[in-house]
C-alpha cells in the first residue's frame, strides 16, 4: 500500500514538475520566436521582453525596412511598432520550428505614416504553409473601422511534419502598386490546446479540434479585468478581456468574486486552461428565482458566416460546494448544448468547490441573413429543482476553425462618418505643410485601448441595422469590443486658441469632421440669439442644420473662458473615441477665426433637469425616471469598465444628462473628464473640479480623484429624480441647502417620503421605492471605497425597475423586448442628438458658491 502511495506520489510530483518546467521554458523563450520586423537590432518592449531582428529569417528577395513617422499616445512602446518592413513583391519568412506541436502565430500591425508610402494603399494576402490566414487584407481600412491605432491577430496553427514554417506575404493583384508590410511577429509554442468537440445539434457529430487550424475571434475575463499577456499562465501570452460589451440586453447579471479563502485547485485541468484570475470571477444571473426564470444571460458576438466556430466555456464554483445547488442550460446560436436531463452543474463535474474546469463545443454557422452574429446564453435549469434558480461563466473563448484550408474573412465596413471624416480630412489637410498627415487616418485611428487580439475585432464593425419598435431605424458601425480607445487630452500648453486643433491627435481630428466657420454660420443664422437652446460654463448652445436636413447643437465657446481651448480639447479626444447609446455622439468641430466650436447630434428633449422642477413640462412619471436613470447608469458604468483606462467624468449632474426623442438618456459634456492611465494607487491626482452640490467631498479634500467621485456626483442625480429639486438651493434654511446632505438626514431619520416630488407620492411601489433610497445613499458614502461601482449601482437600479414592471403584472419576457436596449447594441449604436449643455436658467448662486471654493476663474 505504501509503495502504490508513494509511487502515486511521485508522479503527481512530476506532473507538477513538468508543468512547472514547461512554463520556464516557455517565459525564457526557448522555441519561441519574437520578431520586430524592419528593425536592424531589435529591441526591448514594455513588458521587458527582447525583440530579435527578422532578417535572418528572410528570403532572398527585395523587401523595404521604415520607421514609423508618428507615434500614436496608444503606443506604450515603440517596440516592434515603430519599425515595419514593406513588400512589393511575393517574399516569404522561413522559421524554425519542432514538427507535431502546436504553435501561436501573431501578427502585429501598425498602419501609420511611413516615409514615401501611402499606407491606404496596403492590401494583401498572408499564408502560412498551404492555409490562407488573410487575404485582400487591409490593415488601414480594419484600424479606421475598429478606432485602433495598432492590430494583433492570433492564429492556432495545428501541429505540422515539417521543421520549418514557411509565411508569405504577397501584396493583392486586386489593386494597383497595392503592397503589404509587418511590424512584428510572434511564434509561440503551445502544449495542446484543444480537444474533440461536440457539434452542437448533432450529438453524435463531433470535431478534431486536435488537427484544426485556427483563428482567435474572442477570448473574456467573464465579470473580470482585462489580463495583459505578460499575465497570462504558462507563458502563452494570451490577453484576456472584459465581457461587458457583449452582453445582451438589460440582463447584465452579477460580478462574482470567489473570496480570499477559497483556493483555486486545478487538480486534472492544465494550469495553461487559462489564469488563476479567470476562475475567481464569473457573472450570475442574480439573487432573485423569479427574475432568473424569466431570462436568459446572453452574450452577442459578431462573427464572419460559413465557418464552424468552436467555443471553450470556462467554469469555476467557487460559492457552492454541492451537487444540484445551482444547475443550468447553455445554449449557442439558440441551440441547446446542454439538455434538460443533463444540464451544466459545475460541482458535479469537478467534484469540488474552487476546481476549474471547460467545456467545448462546435457549431457551423450558415451564411444566412442575421447570421453574422454568434449568441451564447445560460438559463436556469429547474427539471432537477436545484436550490438556487442561476447559472455563472467565468470564461469565454471562440475560435474560427479553418474551411478548406481557409481562415481569411472580409475587411471591416468603416462606417459612412468615417468615410466622410476622411475625404474632409484630405481636403483641409493637402497643403505642403500637411502632407504627411493625408494618411494618418488609418494609422492614427487608435487610443489608449489595449492590446492585441484584434483579431477577433476585425468582425465587430460590421454595420448592423436594428428595428426598434417605433424608432426609426438607424445604421450604425460596430466599434472594438475591448478597446474603445480612449486618449487623454493632449499635454500641451497652448497660449491662444487659434493652435489649439493643431494639438489634438491626428485620430481625433480624423474621427472628427472639420467645419469651416462659415458652415457653423450657415447653420445657426450667424448664431442668431434665438437659436440658443442652452448657455454652459462652455459658452451658448446654439440648435442648428447641417446640409439642410440635419438637426444639430453646436457649443460655441465663451471668448472670456480661459478654460475653454482645454475643454475644447478633452471633449474632441473623448467624444471622437467613444462610441456607446448612452453616451453624446460628437459630430465635428470648427477652429478659425478665434472661434471654438463643437457639434452635436440634436437631442430633442434636452436636459433631464428641464423635465423635474421649474419647468412647464409636464412631469415624469417615476417609471420613466428610472429608466432614464438606468440610461444614463450604463454610459458612466461603460466609461469607468469599457476600455483598458478608467474614463472618469468628473461633472456628472442633470444638465448633463441628456434626452433624445424617444427618451433614451445620454451623458454629456466631457470637457473636465479624466483619464486613469496610472491607477495602481486607485486615483489621478488633480486639480478639484466639478459643480458644487455634486461635489465628491472626499475628492475635494484630497485632491484624489476616483471612479467613485462620478458614483457620489450620480448619488446626488439619483434623489435629485426624486425628490425634484436642485442640488443646491439657498434660498432654504442652512441645513437643507445641499440636496445631498439633507437627502441622507431625512431618510436615516426615515422621513424621506416628505421629501419626495409630490407629482410621485402615493404612486410609488415600496419595495422599488426601497431599494432606489438605499443605491442613492451608498452612493452618498463619505468614503469612496464604501461607495458601490457604476455597476453595481446599474443592477440595483434595473432591480428597482423590475420591482415597478412587477407590480404592473409585466412580464419579464416582455419587458425586455419593450423597454429594454441591448447592451450589445449600445456599444455600438451611436447616438442621435444633443440638446443645451445646461440649463439656461441654472442658479447664478450655484455657480458663484463653486467660484469661490474651487476656481476664481471656473467653470
Amino acid at each position: 500500500m505504501y509503495n502504490i502511495s508513494h509511487i502515486l506520489l511521485s508522479v503527481v510530483c512530476f506532473s507538477v514538475f513538468f508543468n512547472a518546467l514547461y512554463a520556464q521554458i516557455s517565459r525564457s523563450g526557448s522555441g519561441v520566436l519574437v520578431l520586430s520586423c524592419g528593425s536592424k537590432d531589435g529591441g526591448t518592449d514594455s513588458d521587458g521582453r527582447k525583440w530579435e531582428s527578422d532578417a535572418k529569417y528572410l528570403d532572398k528577395g527585395e523587401s523595404i525596412p521604415a520607421k514609423a513617422t508618428y507615434q500614436d499616445p496608444s503606443l506604450d512602446s515603440q517596440v516592434p511598432y515603430m519599425d515595419a518592413r514593406f513588400f512589393t513583391k511575393e517574399m516569404s519568412y522561413n522559421f524554425p520550428i519542432k514538427s507535431k506541436t502546436r504553435y501561436w502565430l501573431r501578427f502585429h500591425f501598425y498602419p501609420s505614416t511611413y516615409p514615401e508610402l501611402n499606407i491606404s494603399d496596403s492590401y494583401f494576402s498572408v499564408v502560412a504553409n498551404d492555409v490562407t490566414l488573410m487575404n485582400n487584407f487591409s490593415a488601414s481600412i480594419t484600424a479606421q473601422a475598429l478606432t485602433q491605432s495598432y492590430l494583433v491577430r492570433e492564429y492556432s496553427l495545428a501541429p505540422m511534419e515539417s521543421d520549418f514554417l514557411k509565411v508569405t506575404f504577397k501584396p493583392s493583384d486586386n489593386y494597383p502598386g497595392a503592397f503589404a508590410f509587418i511590424n512584428g511577429i510572434e511564434l509561440v509554442p503551445t502544449p495542446d490546446l484543444f480537444d474533440t468537440a461536440t457539434m452542437v445539434g448533432f450529438a453524435d457529430q463531433t470535431v478534431d479540434g486536435k488537427t484544426a487550424n485556427m483563428q482567435t475571434m474572442y477570448r473574456l475575463n467573464v465579470a473580470g479585468k482585462y489580463i495583459p499577456p505578460k499575465s497570462d499562465s504558462s507563458g502563452l501570452m494570451r490577453t484576456w478581456y472584459d465581457d461587458l460589451p457583449y452582453l445582451y440586453g438589460a440582463g447584465i447579471g452579477v460580478n462574482l468574486q470567489a473570496s480570499a479563502n477559497v483556493k483555486i485547485d486545478y487538480k486534472d485541468l492544465p494550469d495553461y486552461s487559462a489564469p488563476v484570475d479567470v476562475y475567481r470571477t464569473a457573472r450570475g444571473m442574480g439573487p432573485n428565482k423569479d427574475i432568473n426564470v424569466g431570462y436568459n444571460l446572453t452574450w452577442i458576438f459578431q462573427i464572419d458566416p460559413s465557418f464552424t466556430y468552436y467555443v471553450r466555456l470556462h467554469f469555476c464554483e467557487f460559492q457552492y460546494d454541492k451537487v444540484n445547488q445551482r444547475v443550468f442550460n447553455i445554449y449557442l446560436n439558440n441551440q441547446s448544448a446542454q439538455t434538460d436531463s443533463a444540464a451544466a452543474d459545475v460541482i458535479g463535474w469537478t467534484g469540488g468547490q474552487g476546481v476549474p474546469t471547460y467545456k467545448d463545443y462546435a457549431t457551423f454557422v450558415t451564411d444566412m441573413p442575421g447570421d453574422d452574429e454568434f449568441w451564447v446564453a445560460v438559463t436556469p435549469s429547474t427539471v432537477s429543482l436545484p436550490q438556487y434558480y442561476d447559472a455563472i461563466v467565468n470564461g469565454i473563448e471562440i475560435f474560427k476553425m479553418e474551411e478548406a484550408k481557409n481562415l481569411a474573412g472580409p475587411n471591416p465596413e468603416r462606417s459612412a462618418m468615417l468615410v466622410k471624416a476622411e475625404s474632409e480630412n484630405k481636403k483641409s489637410f493637402s497643403d505642403k505643410n500637411s502632407k504627411s498627415n493625408i494618411h494618418v487616418i488609418g494609422g492614427a485611428a487608435g487610443g489608449a485601448a489595449a492590446f492585441g487580439l484584434v483579431a477577433a475585432l476585425c468582425f465587430v464593425v460590421y454595420q448592423r441595422k436594428r428595428r426598434i419598435p417605433g424608432t426609426e431605424s438607424h445604421t450604425s458601425s460596430w466599434l472594438p469590443i475591448y478597446g474603445q480607445s480612449h486618449t487623454t487630452a493632449s499635454k500641451s500648453t497652448i497660449s491662444g486658441k487659434s493652435n489649439a486643433s493643431s494639438h489634438l491627435s491626428a485620430m481625433a481630428q480624423g474621427l472628427c469632421r472639420r467645419f469651416s466657420l462659415a458652415e457653423i454660420k450657415r447653420a445657426t443664422k450667424s448664431f442668431d440669439e434665438s437659436y440658443v437652446i442652452g448657455v454652459g460654463g462652455f459658452g451658448k448652445v446654439y440648435k442648428g442644420v447641417i446640409e439642410d436636413k440635419m438637426k444639430v447643437a453646436i457649443k460655441r465657446s465663451n471668448p472670456s473662458s480661459e478654460q475653454g481651448v482645454n475643454e475644447f480639447m478633452t471633449e474632441i479626444e473623448m467624444l471622437s473615441k467613444l462610441r456607446h447609446k448612452h453616451l453624446v455622439s460628437l459630430i465635428g468641430f470648427c477652429e478659425e477665426d478665434n472661434e471654438m466650436c463643437l457639434v452635436y447630434d440634436y437631442m430633442a428633449l434636452g436636459t433631464l433637469r428641464e423635465h423635474l422642477y421649474n419647468t412647464k413640462k409636464p412631469h415624469l412619471p417615476w417609471k420613466q425616471r428610472l429608466e432614464i436613470c438606468i440610461g444614463a447608469a450604463r454610459g458612466l458604468h461603460y466609461l469607468h469598465t469599457g476600455a483598458k483606462y478608467t474614463i472618469i467624468h468628473r461633472d456628472v449632474k442633470t444638465t448633463n444628462i441628456l434626452l433624445d426623442e424617444n427618451w433614451v438618456a445620454k451623458v454629456s459634456d466631457f470637457g473636465l473628464s479624466k483619464t486613469g492611465p496610472n491607477m495602481e494607487n486607485g486615483h489621478v491626482s488633480t486639480v478639484v473640479k466639478g459643480s458644487f452640490g455634486y461635489l465628491d467631498p472626499e475628492y475635494f479634500k484630497r485632491q484624489q480623484l476616483t471612479e467613485k467621485s462620478d458614483v457620489y456626483s450620480f448619488g446626488v442625480v439619483l434623489f435629485e429624480v426624486l425628490c425634484a429639486r436642485p442640488a443646491l438651493n439657498p434660498n432654504l434654511p442652512k441645513e437643507q441647502v445641499s440636496l445631498a446632505d439633507w437627502a441622507l438626514h431625512c431618510k436615516r431619520k426615515g422621513v424621506l417620503e416628505d421629501l419626495i416630488d409630490p407629482h410621485l407620492k402615493g404612486k410609488l411601489n415600496q419595495e422599488c421605492l426601497k431599494k432606489f433610497a438605499d443605491t442613492a445613499e451608498k452612493c452618498l458614502s463619505e468614503v469612496g471605497l464604501e461607495r458601490p461601482s457604476m455597476g453595481d449601482v446599474l443592477w440595483n437600479l434595473e432591480f428597482a425597475l423590475q420591482l415597478v414592471e412587477s407590480s404592473e403584472d409585466t412580464s419579464h419576457c416582455s419587458r425586455r423586448q419593450s423597454t429594454s436596449t441591448s447592451s450589445f447594441e449600445e456599444l455600438n449604436q451611436r447616438s442621435h442628438s444633443l440638446g443645451g449643455e445646461q440649463d439656461a436658467n441654472e442658479s447664478s448662486e450655484d455657480s458663484a458658491i463653486f467660484s469661490q471654493i474651487v476656481n476664481p476663474t471656473g467653470r
